[in-house]
């Protein structure tokens, strides 16, 4: 166990977050719905099938063998240096994320919205949520890897001030070439720092 992972945890396993507002859906007939208030908690043991089967087909999609199975999920979810976070609607799980802490720096392994629910904010406020979780642990970085033709995660990452670093040749399962990204999440102080 890491000092900013087992802190990270502490601090975040109680209670449960809402968003704020919800999303506009468009209907088949021109209409507008609006989309239910996603809850966001760490993810429960009985929610790795889920998450698995989300990686398995939003994720790895298109790659031979399952990275991240049932029970290589529910070990992150057990582990104390990980975190699972997770978004329900009315009971439903439409999106998560899998991040990893040491001590100074943090790997976000995973990240899915189901696609009914895509462009709404949700995968912005699960990556918001795991940042301000490893902020308060004194991470500094969080780093992650994707798929270098995945030019919609691609912006997405850069929107949120993440920058690529490098590309890794045959990173996934030795026929695609990954992109790595990483951003530093300290918050600019002030150079004026009034005396007390």
């Amino acid at each position: 166990m890491t000092n900013g992972g087992g802190a990270m945890r502490r601090l975040f396993i109680s209670g449960r977050v809402h968003a704020v507002d919800g999303c506009l859906q468009g209907g088949n007939f021109g209409y507008s719905l609006a989309m239910a208030v996603p809850l966001y908690r760490l993810a429960t043991p009985s929610d790795a099938y889920e998450i698995a089967v989300m990686s398995r087909y939003l994720i790895e999609v298109g790659l031979r063998g399952w990275t991240w199975p049932p029970e290589r999920v529910a070990k992150a979810i057990r582990a104390r240096d990980t975190n699972v976070l997770v978004a329900d609607v009315k009971d439903n799980l439409i999106a998560f994320a899998i991040m990893d802490c040491g001590d100074t720096s943090a790997h976000l392994s995973l990240l899915a919205v189901k696609p009914s629910h895509q462009r709404c904010g949700i995968g912005k406020r699960l990556v918001a949520w795991l940042e301000e979780a490893a902020l308060t642990a004194g991470i500094i970085t969080v780093g992650l890897e994707l798929r270098s033709n995945n030019f919609a995660a691609r912006t997405f990452y850069r929107l949120l001030g993440y920058r690529e670093t490098s590309y890794v040749p045959g990173y996934y399962r030795g026929v695609e070439t990954a992109v790595k990204m990483s951003r530093d999440i300290r918050r600019v102080m002030s150079d004026r720092i009034s005396p007390a």
